[in-house]
């Protein structure tokens, strides 16, 4: 328990960093957009950062980009796939409804999935969503942040990279 303590206080920790660092982004009223995030200030967030492009009519979304870490969680390279290329049912339901609050509000959103769906009810995800805009209006990507809490360490360094 004291562990699953500690990787939550440590989640929150860097939910903070990263929407602290987001909004300072912000030019006023204005979103930033993915040219604005410099990689080499999220470090130590990059491994489990992700990219989520939004295209328009019909609404998608495509991970661009999905951290190393997160190949252990997924159990798969998930980069370049949709929502429903990673999801099925009622979990790709949620990330269609997450994922268009945000970029219809243009609002931050944070929550929390526990992983059941892929037998591993032993491991959750708190996640932060960040809309992103080129233009300063318009949503055209969300920079996620998920924090995993439960795996056991030596399966979190998992990248699913081999040597050839």
């Amino acid at each position: 328990m004291t562990t699953q303590i500690g990787a939550s206080a440590a989640a929150a920790r860097a939910h903070q960093e990263l929407f602290a660092y987001w909004a300072g982004l912000k030019r006023g009223p204005k979103l930033p957009g993915r040219s604005d995030i410099r990689p080499e200030d999220l470090k130590r967030l990059l491994p489990t950062l992700s990219l989520i492009d939004v295209k328009s009519d019909p609404l998608e979304f495509r991970l661009r980009l999905a951290g190393t870490g997160l190949y252990s969680v997924y159990g798969q390279e998930i980069t370049g796939r949709t929502l429903r290329d990673v999801y099925a049912g009622p979990e790709a339901d949620y990330w269609q409804s997450e994922l268009t609050k945000i970029v219809q509000d243009r609002r931050p959103a944070v929550g929390v999935q526990n992983m059941a769906w892929r037998a591993a009810s032993h491991i959750s995800i708190l996640w932060l969503r960040l809309p992103l805009a080129s233009n300063g209006v318009d949503v055209d990507m969300i920079l996620g942040f998920d924090a995993v809490v439960g795996m056991k360490p030596e399966t979190q360094r998992h990248t699913g990279i081999r040597a050839a």
